[in-house]
């Protein structure tokens, strides 16, 4: 099933309106704020009943299953529900820089990318605007919207509103942080992070499966999980990656993401303050390839 069987057969505006009762006290993330975001209130996202977005443009530097040779249809929405005091696009997630629109000029953004002949849609950092999402991609399936969708997300996920993406999402891009909850709290104020994200991506994996590619070698469904190596072993790459193993699957596509340095705040803060050394990730390379993980990508 797609979204458009779930337009078709009336699930896909059930799952709008679902999503929406969720923002009176809302629940959409492992916060669990209870804000009514309906009425203007705001919790830890600081953000309300509209959706808030820095840009929507094709974007070029994703993996290359994502970004192919047309570009990746990229919006960027504004806020987070974490803190990552490292976030190399903080003017986005932790000052809200962008514009709040309506779900139709959502969906006409949407249907922009189509017309740029972007291979998908990649929606970054979304899940704080899942409703608005799901409303805007009602209103643009009407107007001939078809393109294949990406949740590039942070991986802080609620399993019960992943399940209303099922058969809507066709490639999870999550990331895998943290193991550790120190790091996990200091670094993102990110409680529970390893159990939460582990049941988010097992979730995905289920919806999904395994990556898989079209003739040209973009990618049509399934998950790619991306980690990013941090200094003196912060994101416990080693664990995360033979967890992945051992509870994914061997096939599961990796990207393991050397370009850590110390953005926003992490220039005061001992363990992130400095770029990782090539030891660093050279031990984390080796991890993987320990773990078997064969599919995927390293950076030079």
């Amino acid at each position: 099933m797609n979204y458009l069987d779930l337009y078709n057969s009336g699930e896909l505006l059930r799952r709008v309106r679902t999503a929406y009762a969720r923002l009176k006290s809302c629940d959409l993330c492992p916060h669990d704020c209870r804000v009514n975001r309906l009425a203007g209130e705001t919790g830890v996202c600081r953000s309300g009943a509209l959706p808030r977005v820095a840009s929507a443009n094709v974007h070029r530097g994703e993996e290359p299953p994502i970004s192919g040779t047309r570009g990746s249809g990229t919006i960027f929405f504004s806020n987070c529900n974490l803190r990552c005091r490292f976030c190399q696009n903080f003017p986005i997630s932790q000052f809200g820089n962008g514009e709040d629109v309506t779900t139709r000029e959502l969906s006409a953004r949407m249907l922009k990318l189509q017309r740029q002949r972007a291979h998908n849609l990649n929606l970054v950092t979304p899940s704080h605007f899942l409703p608005q999402f799901l409303a805007a991609l009602y209103l643009a399936i009407g107007e001939g919207f078809r393109l294949p969708i990406v949740w590039n997300s942070n991986g802080y996920e609620r399993v019960d509103a992943l399940e209303l993406l099922d058969g809507v999402v066709d490639i999870y891009l999550p990331d895998m942080k943290y193991v550790a909850e120190d790091p996990a709290v200091n670094f993102s104020s990110a409680h529970g992070y390893r159990e939460i994200n582990r049941r988010a991506v097992r979730e995905m994996l289920r919806q999904v499966g395994h990556l898989q590619l079209d003739e040209e070698g973009i990618g049509v469904r399934g998950l790619i999980v991306r980690h990013l190596v941090l200094p003196e072993g912060h994101a416990g790459s080693r664990e995360t990656l033979r967890w992945i193993s051992e509870n994914l699957g061997g096939d599961t596509h990796i990207s393991l993401m050397k370009q850590f340095f110390p953005a926003h705040e992490a220039g005061q803060i001992p363990g992130i303050h400095r770029k990782i050394t090539d030891e660093e990730y050279e031990a984390a390379v080796e991890a993987l390839e320990e773990a078997g993980l064969e599919n995927g990508w390293v950076q030079e």
